[in-house]
């Protein structure tokens, strides 16, 4: 059985559970009425008989057969709890039975047993549904009927005092079904109210399920809008978000990719400004050309409109706008789902921008705001798993700082930290755009070129030390290069630093500013490099990754 079938099977294991454990609580309710019924009319009986005339007598033994099928129900609740909804419709009818039967004994049409017919049918259909309280007042109806015609009829002796009795009674059902209509109103709008808050809570739930996954604020904001579009069945929609409250364009849903991809400047809102003041969702039929201007370009011929206000501690940070083509009354239940999604939304916004924040922390260099060691060497692993994968070359270069101890001495700690952040934005905008600059380690930095030959690369060297002495400093400055390929001169990415690094140290003892490119490892060393590469893939591939075979491309390249 796959993941999604025994997923399938547990959730209608659990729903089972529920609906067998609310039949179960509504059950107890019933039978805590019935208890208070009977205590009432056996204490009736006892001391004010007159009021229940003409028959009072023939109440006891009728009560106590009621409360023994009582019992026995509740006997067999608690044997056979599956069979929990078929006891209680049994039990409805005979509560309809003995209630039919006391008020005909204790005064027919006058007998103040029928106040309890008018409680019971309330509490069952409040406490069931407005279907079974309606079946209920049917039945009662008809008992009450078949009584009355019984006696017409001389079957059964008459019990109620001299008068009207036809009138009576049909004034009594006229209450009756009254009582039944009303309470099964209610019932219905508080079943209407649950559906409409569980479809909320499910509709969270799964936008909470789903947000989990998602690894950065544009994949968060798809998430939200996806989420609410299907929950709610909405026509378009945009979350217009960001940290310094400005309204980009994040995710969109039903909008044509050459309107949400086109070059825009975001402009402000009237009607997410209304929003973020009023601290909640504004319907808009209409939008103001001149104020709204971003958001018409978005959405063009707007509908009804939902602006639901996302803020982050209490700063608004953007909104989530919809438009709705449902019918007024879905309208009004729509907002209170959508304002609790984009407060989710704007929660989750807000630790994806501070997951990022920090894993931009973690792979940058406080110094110089390029990328620290620990992310360079998880960029040149990733690049040369891909090099090995695509048969390509990946090459590195090694740079550092000509006299830089020197330098240092003679500027400061301060001015020689000030060398070191201007080399670093030197090379980072010399590099090309899919290339990494990083700082390696004091004044060396190394720059990781994605598929770059021998010659390419050294091109590229050449032209970081170049960009390097043009830097502006408080003194002229140079730097010597190392430059290193894989796979040509290296078999992994450990090797070939070592690689690049050596050749550095060549063009350090040849008179530094200069580039020097590799002239490679040792063969032996070559192949233990392969096979260190191949058992950490393999490895890998156990932990769960996919298992490829990354060696049959590298050999193809050397």
């Amino acid at each position: 059985m796959g993941q999604g079938s025994q997923r399938r099977a547990r959730d209608a294991t659990l729903r089972a559970a529920g609906h067998q454990a609310a039949t179960l609580e509504r059950f107890r309710i019933m039978q805590w009425i019935r208890s208070t019924a009977v205590l009432l009319v056996l204490v009736a009986a006892g001391v004010a008989s007159d009021a229940l005339a003409p028959h009072p007598d023939a109440l006891v033994p009728l009560t106590v057969g009621f409360t023994l099928a009582g019992t026995l129900a509740g006997l067999a609740t608690a044997l056979r709890p599956q069979h929990a909804w078929f006891v209680l419709k049994a039990m409805l009818v005979v509560d309809a039975v003995w209630l039919a039967l006391a008020a005909y004994v204790s005064g027919g049409s006058s007998s103040p047993v029928l106040y309890g017919v008018l409680m019971h049918l309330a509490a069952v259909t409040l406490l069931a549904n407005y279907r079974t309280g309606l079946v209920l007042a049917l039945l009662e109806s008809g008992l009450l009927l078949a009584l009355h015609g019984a006696v017409q009829s001389e079957w059964l002796a008459p019990t109620a005092p001299p008068g009207p009795v036809g009138q009576r009674l049909g004034v009594y059902l006229g209450v009756l079904w009254l009582v039944a209509a009303s309470t099964a109103l209610l019932s219905v709008l508080h079943e209407r109210e649950l559906r409409r808050r569980r479809h909320d809570l499910d509709a969270l739930t799964a936008l909470t399920q789903r947000v989990e996954r998602s690894a950065d604020a544009t994949t968060v904001a798809h998430t939200l809008l996806e989420a609410v579009v299907g929950s709610y069945g909405l026509r378009r929609g945009v979350v217009l978000a960001s940290q310094d409250g400005s309204l980009p364009l994040l995710a969109s849903h039903g909008i044509p990719p050459e309107v949400a991809d086109a070059p825009g400047r975001p402009g402000p809102s009237s009607v997410v400004r209304q929003a973020h003041r009023e601290h909640g969702t504004v319907i808009a039929r209409q939008l103001d050309p001149d104020e709204d201007t971003w958001l018409l370009r978005l959405l063009p011929d707007p509908g009804t409109l939902l602006v639901v206000p996302l803020t982050m501690d209490q700063r608004p940070i953007g909104a989530l706008v919809v438009e709705h083509v449902g019918r007024p009354h879905a309208l009004r239940a729509a907002v209170a789902g959508l304002q609790r999604s984009a407060a989710y939304g704007a929660l989750a916004l807000r630790n994806a921008w501070l997951l990022a924040g920090v894993q931009r922390l973690a792979a940058t260099d406080s110094l110089t705001k390029i990328a620290n060691r620990r992310s360079f060497e998880a960029t040149l692993e990733r690049e040369v798993a891909r090099a090995t994968r695509a048969a390509e070359h990946v090459s590195l270069v090694m740079v550092d700082i000509d006299h830089f101890k020197q330098l240092n001495d003679s500027l400061g700690h301060q001015g020689g930290d000030e060398v070191l952040r201007n080399v670093a934005a030197a090379l980072a905008m010399a590099c090309r755009e899919f290339d990494t600059a990083a700082r390696y380690g004091g004044e060396e930095f190394a720059v990781v070129l994605p598929g770059a030959g021998p010659d390419e690369a050294f091109e590229v060297a050449e032209r970081l030390r170049q960009a390097v002495a043009a830097a502006p400093n408080q003194i002229a400055i140079t730097a010597s290069a190392g430059v290193a390929t894989f796979p040509s001169h290296a078999g992994d990415g450990e090797s070939l630093v070592r690689a690049a690094d050596e050749a550095l140290y060549a063009s350090k003892r040849a008179g530094r500013d200069r580039t020097t490119v590799s002239l490679g490892i040792p063969p032996e060393e070559q192949v233990h490099a392969l096979i260190r590469r191949a058992v950490r893939e393999r490895l890998r591939a156990k932990e769960g990754r996919p298992d490829t075979d990354l060696t049959s491309g590298l050999f193809e390249a050397t």
